[in-house]
């Protein structure tokens, strides 16, 4: 098998789905990202659950970022493996339009959920749930538009020679077009 020898190259890393999926489903943090009135790219470190195809999130509504959303719906949420059974090195960027809920029957649907998947015991989800519960609180929805993955085990397998070429992605534009240009902006040989 072939080694790595690009290692600026990294859009062929992608995950797999199954891992993908794997990731959105187990990890229980992420970071929601949004920009600031005055254009400030600001992140915090959310609980999440994946459902439907989006990112959900709840904050009370006098957040910051509650109102940054409203008035700027463009975002990105940025998730890690680490902690995961899937192990360190694993990652997904999602950029999305967040869309701020505050309906009873997103609540009642939302609310046990995220109980369920950030608590253990009935107690335990039952106590979360009714502090969830609160006239100030709503559910943000983050619907994905782009996926942005990365695998560091295919990269060190590559690395060292021990990865199925097959299961490389193909390069992206930032690899197949911009890598190349900005090695002849620098005057890199293409060694």
């Amino acid at each position: 098998m072939e080694k790595a020898e690009n290692h600026e190259a990294v859009s062929v890393y992608r995950l797999d789905p199954e891992d993908q999926e794997a990731l959105l489903l187990e990890q229980k943090e992420c970071v929601l990202n949004w920009c600031t009135q005055d254009e400030w790219p600001m992140g915090v470190i959310h609980s999440y659950i994946y459902r439907k195809g989006s990112i959900w999130i709840t904050a009370g509504a006098h957040r910051h970022r509650v109102s940054a959303l409203r008035r700027n719906p463009k975002s990105s949420v940025v998730i890690t493996s680490k902690g995961t059974s899937l192990q360190a090195g694993k990652s997904i960027t999602i950029k999305g339009r967040a869309v701020i809920h505050e309906s009873p029957e997103i609540k009642a649907w939302f609310y046990p959920e995220l109980a369920n998947a950030l608590r253990s015991t009935p107690e335990e989800v039952a106590a979360f749930e009714s502090m969830l519960d609160s006239p100030l609180r709503i559910i943000i929805e983050v619907t994905p538009e782009k996926w942005i993955t990365y695998d560091g085990a295919k990269m060190r397998d590559h690395a060292q020679g021990t990865l199925d070429p097959a299961r490389l992605s193909k390069p992206l534009e930032s690899d197949a077009v911009r890598l190349q240009r900005e090695r002849q902006r620098r005057n890199l040989n293409d060694e």
